[in-house]
């Protein structure tokens, strides 16, 4: 073999280890919390938290393996929990659903505690990294609901004129206020990943004075909380940024299009003022949000409708206690949309801000050398930090009592 071949051979080597961050060891997590006894109570349950996140070791410190081999497998072994299916129909006709699932293991410590899951973009209780997350979090006797963003479901239809969207929380209020007639004296952690922590966030910093009292706490996962700044980035081709905005824009294209009999009805498009083939033409997600989403949601311009979408402008009136989690190699939400949590959870009692160096967006895939442990380290976190939460709120209600 000549030593031009060799030297292509080890250049390519170099390349793939470098394009993988091999050579990267596995660090602990980073706090951001000005509430010291909130943190203490949290790593009292979730001690784990101070030690290294140890990702695959071959392809887990990229967080851009991480990321894909997220979206195409969701989860090592995915499970199939049974729950229960209920329908709400909405005052606009919109058929709303959320998946119901029992704890498997008889807890009665915990049979107060219900984990509410708001799925990400185009996302259902269907979705693998989902079910594999329910199916754990009931076998630590917990029960669970998950929020089926509409138009999700392939087995639902739309029945409305809207499918789900960024900031869109009614659906999730809904849910959260039927969830609390059939279960009075249930107790609500709230759990959202990416779209849905903005939504989690957002509906915990709005204006409602009919909110569950139950809700009493809530966790975001991997959200960008600024939706103007995180399509603006993710038209750059820095990071491949551009390719997974395309990915995001054709899964949304192809839910508006798979109920286009609805959404796309004469009526609706002259309502609206829609372009069906500017719709289906559109390459970028505000391209998409620009001939769709906006209108549909009655915003004259993208500027208004990124801005009510996005978590950030609600966030400082977020009075429920909240832990939120993000990775630095998260190719979807670049190092500069972090500062903001960053400096909120510095400056707010009852908010911890965790921060990561690998997991890329939503993987977080954990241990082995190239085939991962089938529960990831998001996985067994998120279960090991609902009692933490559930004793600082518990507590805080006694002190609340008693004053």
């Amino acid at each position: 073999m000549s030593v031009a071949v060799l030297t292509a051979i080890a250049v390519f080597i170099i390349a793939v280890f470098r394009m993988l961050n091999v050579s990267s060891q596995p660090q602990k997590p980073s706090f951001f919390c000005r509430d010291k006894q909130f943190l203490n109570r949290v790593l009292k349950f979730a001690p784990q938290l101070e030690e290294p996140y140890v990702p695959t070791r071959l392809w887990g410190f990229s967080g851009h393996v991480q990321t894909i081999l997220y979206s195409v497998f969701g989860r090592v072994r995915c499970p199939c929990p049974k729950g229960d299916r209920r329908f709400l129909i909405l005052d606009d006709g919109t058929t709303l659903t959320y998946d119901l699932f029992k704890p498997t293991l008889n807890e009665p410590e915990l049979e107060g505690i219900t984990v509410v899951i708001v799925p990400g973009i185009c996302n259902s209780s269907e979705s693998d990294y989902i079910r594999t997350f329910v199916n754990y979090t009931q076998n630590q006797g917990y029960r669970c609901a998950v929020l089926n963003h509409v138009g999700a479901l392939h087995n639902v239809p739309v029945t409305a004129s809207r499918i789900f969207t960024y900031g869109h929380t009614d659906d999730l209020h809904v849910m959260l206020c039927n969830l609390s007639e059939h279960y009075p004296n249930t107790k609500i952690i709230i759990i959202g990943y990416s779209m849905g922590g903005n939504l989690v966030t957002k509906y915990l910093g709005e204006s409602r004075h009919n909110r569950p009292s139950s809700v009493i706490a809530g966790v975001s996962i991997c959200q960008p909380y600024d939706a103007l700044k995180a399509t603006g980035v993710l038209l750059h081709w820095q990071n491949f940024r551009r390719l997974y905005l395309y990915a995001l824009t054709e899964a949304i294209k192809a839910l508006i299009l798979k109920h286009r009999s609805k959404l796309l009805a004469d009526d609706i498009k002259e309502q609206y003022s829609l372009i069906e083939k500017d719709i289906i033409s559109a390459a970028t997600l505000p391209e998409l949000d620009d001939a769709y989403t906006r209108k549909v949601n009655n915003f004259k311009n993208l500027h208004e409708f990124y801005r009510w979408s996005s978590c950030l402008h609600y966030i400082n009136n977020v009075k429920t206690p909240m832990i939120f989690i993000n990775s630095r190699d998260d190719p979807l939400v670049p190092e500069d949309l972090l500062i903001p949590i960053q400096n909120f959870a510095k400056s707010k009692d009852n908010i911890l801000y965790m921060e990561l160096m690998h997991g890329g967006h939503l993987g977080f895939f954990e241990g082995g050398f190239m085939y991962p442990n089938p529960i990831a380290w998001l996985d067994r976190t998120l279960v090991t930090l609902l009692p933490g939460l559930r004793e600082h709120c518990l507590d805080d209600m006694k002190k609340t009592a008693v004053y």
